[in-house]
Order: structure tokens, then sequence, then C-alpha cells
């Protein structure tokens, strides 16, 4: 599902740049835009995908965390108006695949604590359960539609863009589960004063641990390793 979801979403990205003027100086052989971050240790990092070293991967945790995190970076110097347009770019690319797979969603376009976000949700007609191919295993599809939207607002402002994608309110339910994960694991560094190391995540993931175990007491995370296989390291607090 998810190689047929990225060919299709190419497509669909074809097709919104031979039809959409662009806005600003765009290139159909842009790479994924790369944003930036203030580094701050690892806990409020990663958001540059473009950069191979340690300090692009820090940023791109922090970009993709909660959109109730403050705003920073490239986004910070943009308005509201900015802003909305990212979110209607990447809505309208979103619509465009929806009709490619003749899947029905409603998509509501937002501006969240300065960062613009893109919501697909069930119509009402029980489209629920085919959306969920959009996320896919552990919202793989997800983050794979996430960077082609992303690349959609980058062909026509010329900017890159923090555009938070979520589809069914997985990413809601995801911080859920990593939030009890993240507890589990500090009860163990607590009760055994060892070192745990979870499981491969996502950007969007680490960071939603890192924000769990930096407010709790006693622990502290980091990340370690490259991308896939990147994941969080929880110890005792030094």
């Amino acid at each position: 599902m998810t190689d047929t979801t990225s060919d299709l979403g190419a497509e669909a990205l074809d097709q919104q740049s031979a039809s959409s003027p662009s806005s600003g100086p765009a290139s159909a052989s842009a790479s994924a835009p790369a944003d930036a971050e203030p580094k701050d240790a690892d806990l409020e990092n990663d958001l540059d995908d473009e950069d191979d070293d340690e300090d692009a991967e820090d940023a791109e945790e922090s970009a993709e965390g909660s959109p109730e995190g403050a705003a920073n970076g490239s986004a910070s110097t943009r308005s509201s108006t900015d802003l909305f347009r990212e979110s209607e770019i990447a809505a309208d690319y979103m619509e465009g695949l929806l009709d490619i797979l003749d899947y029905d969603g409603d998509i509501d376009e937002l501006v969240v604590s300065g960062r613009p976000v893109v919501e697909v949700v069930e119509g009402g007609d029980g489209s629920g359960k085919r959306l969920q191919a959009l996320v896919g295993q552990r919202g793989a599809t997800l983050e794979a539609l996430q960077e082609l939207s992303r690349l959609a607002v980058f062909r026509q402002t010329g900017s890159p863009s923090r555009l938070l994608l979520d589809v069914g309110g997985y990413r809601a339910l995801r911080r859920k589960e990593l939030g009890a994960i993240a507890k589990n694991a500090a009860e163990k560094v607590k009760e055994y004063g060892e070192a745990v190391r979870l499981e491969p995540m996502s950007a969007f993931e680490r960071k939603c641990v890192h924000d769990v175990i930096n407010a709790l007491p006693g622990v502290e995370s980091e990340s370690e390793g490259v991308e896939p296989s990147r994941r969080i390291v929880v110890r005792p607090t030094a």
C-alpha cells in the first residue's frame, strides 16, 4: 500500500505543479524541504531533513513534535496569512490525492501555535477505515505523505515548510501510546538504575517520548543511531 500511495502521491504532485502557478521560485528537481530549529541538546531537536550530520537529525525531532509546541525556526518569521496559505496548498494536494485514490474524507486547514496543520478526517460516510491506509504501519505512509505535502508547498512558495499532516487523529492516539511507553521505561530505569533502549522510532515519535521523559524527575533521554534505526535511550539523571 505504501509503494502504491507514494507513486500516486508523486503523480498528484506533478499534476498540481502543472496546473497551479508558482508563487515563488520552484524547481521540479528540488529536494524535500529542510527546516531549521535552534539546537538545545537532544530533547528539542530534529528538524533538518537534508543535512546528514547529527545536528540535522536532532532538529528533525523538534519539528515532528505536537502542534502545541512553540513555533521556532523559519516559521517564526512568517505571518498567519503565509502559514494558512501553506495549509491551503497542502490541503489542495491531499484533496487531489484522495480523488486519485477514490477515498472520501474531510480536510481541515489550520494554523496551530505558528505552524501550518492539515487534518484529514472521516467524512461521516464510514470512510475512516479506508483512510487508515494513508497512515500505514506505525505511521510510515503518513510520514511519507507529510513530506510530499511539504514538497508541494515548497514548489509553490519556494520556502521550506514545517507543515504537520494528520489523518484520522492518528497522531493524538499515537502520542498517548508513546506516553505510556515512556513512563514504563522511566519506571524501569528508576527501579534497576540502568539505561533502557527503546525500539527505533520516527522523529515524531521520538519527540513525544522526549517530552514525557523531560517532565519526569530522575531520568533523562537522548537519541542515538541514524535513520531508520534511530532510537531513544532513557537513563538515570547524572
